[in-house]
């Protein structure tokens, strides 16, 4: 096992200064149509014009008025750079058709990293289209406002129905969280293999997937994706995401590839399969984190032991199936971990997974959540310490006869 310690604060957000746009003071919150409002306040003075000219322009007063003013009895909650609203009444859309559902978010003015990805979101997804990618339908960049207009998901996001309260009326059963694995394994390797150029989204964890009515997962919050042309294998950039989701040659050395992406994956299956939070050091009785108690118990010959009381009669099998493809998309070195087409045919294919050529998974943690201490930099001792890259996939899977 390769364990090493690094301090953060669980979101990790990349802190470039925007280039195009400069923060001046708050401005009003911001709305859309029966759905749920994403809202930031942002006032920038300049913005590129290229970007917008393919996304749908919507009006701030047509959002202000859907939201009755943002009135403070539309107001459901705080989203990561401001309140988030309901919508109460219906709105035209500029060109759009009326009546649909979305989801608006907008920016604070104190949020110079949010300006950053306002535009990087535009940059990154405005043309995307996909049953598991959240879709951006409009913005509206008029005076000091920034607002991005998404489709509306009925059942909000899988960590607040995975691991919030239990009194929701959503339960997850396998054959849910098994749909759920597999809807966003083929949302990444739709960004990873189908664009071009290749979308590395950084940023995989359980509150940027969205559940619509009917559950299926729609991979949302693009603002930290980085676009990976044809001919590039890495990239090397300051290090942006949330603790306990971040690839060891990631957090340690800033070596973006694709496989950053399959490693945050592989730690979202273990909590979609356990029902735990994988930033918090709190399993198994111990301060072990989700990946090292959840090796810990494969190890043990207990890997069921993993599974979330809550999720009822579950496949054997299917289930310690879907744990060693966590523990391949997780290993410690980047090019010992799947492409996500062959994560998709790992999950939802009877194949048998060729466990002999596991190592022990790779990870970090933020050692002030688990000890109250000061942080260092630490790594195990373990012959399996190689972070070099690789685009040649490693064979893991075999032909289950029938």
């Amino acid at each position: 096992m390769i364990l090493c310690q690094l301090r953060f604060s669980h979101e990790v957000r990349d802190v470039m200064p925007a280039r195009l746009m400069t923060i001046t003071d708050a401005c009003e919150p911001v709305i859309c149509d029966f759905g749920i409002l994403h809202i930031y306040w942002l006032a920038i003075d300049s913005l590129d014009g290229d970007l917008l000219q393919d996304v749908n322009h919507i009006s701030y007063n047509e959002l202000r008025s859907a939201t009755d003013n943002f009135h403070s009895s539309n107001k459901i909650g705080r989203g990561g750079f401001g309140n988030v609203y309901k919508v109460v009444r219906k709105f035209q859309m500029g060109t759009l058709r009326t009546g649909i559902q979305v989801a608006v978010k907008t920016l604070s003015a104190q949020s110079k990293q949010g300006a950053r990805e306002f535009l990087n979101e535009i940059k990154t997804i405005s043309n995307v289209r996909h049953p598991n990618l959240v879709e951006l339908i409009g913005c509206c960049v008029q005076g000091a406002n920034r607002i991005l207009v998404y489709e509306y998901l009925e059942n909000n996001s899988l960590d607040r129905a995975l691991l919030g309260s239990r009194s929701t009326n959503i339960r997850l059963d396998w054959g849910r969280r098994s749909a759920i694995c597999l809807g966003i394994a083929r949302g990444l390797a739709f960004l990873h293999e189908e664009l071009v150029p290749h979308i590395v989204h950084r940023d995989i964890k359980a509150s940027n997937i969205l559940l619509d009515k009917d559950l299926n997962p729609k991979i949302g919050d693009f603002g930290l994706a980085k676009l990976f042309p044809d001919n590039i294998t890495h990239i090397s950039t300051r290090i942006a995401g949330t603790t306990g989701y971040l690839a060891p040659e990631y957090a340690l050395g800033g070596q973006l590839t694709m496989k950053a992406d399959v490693y945050s994956f592989g730690v979202l299956i273990l909590e979609i399969i356990s029902g735990r939070n994988s930033t918090k050091p709190s399993c198994g009785g111990t301060d072990k984190l989700l990946l090292e108690w959840a090796w810990e118990l494969h190890e043990e010959g207990r890997p069921l032991e993993l599974v979330d009381p809550e999720m009822g009669e579950f496949p054997e099998e299917e289930v310690i199936r879907y744990i060693k493809v966590a523990f391949f998309c997780t290993q410690s070195a980047a090019n010992r971990r799947p492409l996500t087409g062959q994560v998709v045919d790992m999950l939802s294919k009877q194949i048998r997974i060729n466990d002999k050529l596991l190592t022990a998974p790779g990870f970090f943690r933020d050692s002030d959540s688990a000890s109250g201490g000061p942080s260092s930099m630490k790594k195990s001792s373990t012959n399996s310490t190689s972070y070099q890259m690789s685009s040649v996939p490693v064979t893991i899977t075999e032909v289950t006869p029938r």
